[in-house]
C-alpha cells in the first residue's frame, strides 16, 4: 500500500466520520463534501480519470450543493434549528452492528466471487473517446435529464421558498 492510498483513505474516512459525529448540519455536509473529494482523488489514484471527473462533476458540483441548498431552504434561519439531537447508545450500538453485518456480507461475497483470468490486453479507452460516445449517441438524454434536474430544484426551491399564511384556527 502506498502512502498516498494510505493519505486518501485517510481523508475519506476521517471526513466522513467527523461528519457523522457533527451535530451542526452545514458542516456535516461541508465535510460530506470533502469525503467526496477523497473518493475522486482514489479514483484519480486507480487511474480512472473519467469516473474521477464524473465524481468531482456529479457528488463535490452537483450533488453538494442539492445538499446544502436542501438544508439551507427546509431550515428555519434560527442557529439553533440547525443542530442534530444527539445520539444515544442504543443507536450507536445498532449502527456499528449493522455497519459490521454490511461489511461480513460485502467481505463474503467479495471473496466468494471468481473473477476472470486478465485478457491478452486491455481495450483502449479515453476520456475523449467516451465524452464523444456521450455527446453523440446520447446527448439528447444528456440534455433532457439536465433541464429536468434543473426543473426539479427550481420547483423545490419554490416550494420551499413559500410561505404559508397562518391559519388563525391553529393560534391559541
Amino acid at each position: 500500500m502506498t502512502a498516498a492510498l494510505l493519505l486518501i483513505a485517510v481523508v475519506i474516512l476521517g471526513a466522513a466520520a467527523a461528519a457523522m459525529l457533527r451535530r451542526n448540519l452545514i458542516h456535516s455536509a461541508l465535510l460530506l463534501i470533502l469525503s467526496w473529494a477523497g473518493v475522486a482523488a482514489f479514483y484519480l489514484w486507480a487511474g480512472a480519470e473519467f469516473v474521477a471527473f464524473a465524481q468531482v462533476l456529479v457528488y463535490v458540483g452537483a450533488i453538494s450543493m442539492v445538499v446544502l441548498f436542501a438544508v439551507l431552504l427546509t431550515r428555519q434561519n434560527h442557529v439553533g434549528d440547525l443542530l442534530v439531537e444527539p445520539g444515544t447508545r442504543a443507536r450507536a450500538t445498532t449502527a456499528v452492528t449493522v455497519g459490521a453485518c454490511m461489511a461480513a456480507v460485502l467481505s463474503a461475497a467479495v471473496m466468494a466471487s471468481r473473477f476472470p483470468p486478465p485478457a491478452d490486453h486491455a481495450p483502449v479507452t479515453s476520456v475523449r473517446l467516451i465524452g464523444l460516445q456521450l455527446m453523440r449517441q446520447h446527448g439528447a438524454a444528456l440534455l433532457i435529464v439536465g433541464v429536468i434536474l434543473t426543473v426539479a430544484l427550481l420547483g423545490a426551491t419554490v416550494l420551499a421558498a413559500t410561505e404559508g399564511k397562518p391559519d388563525p384556527e391553529d393560534t391559541p
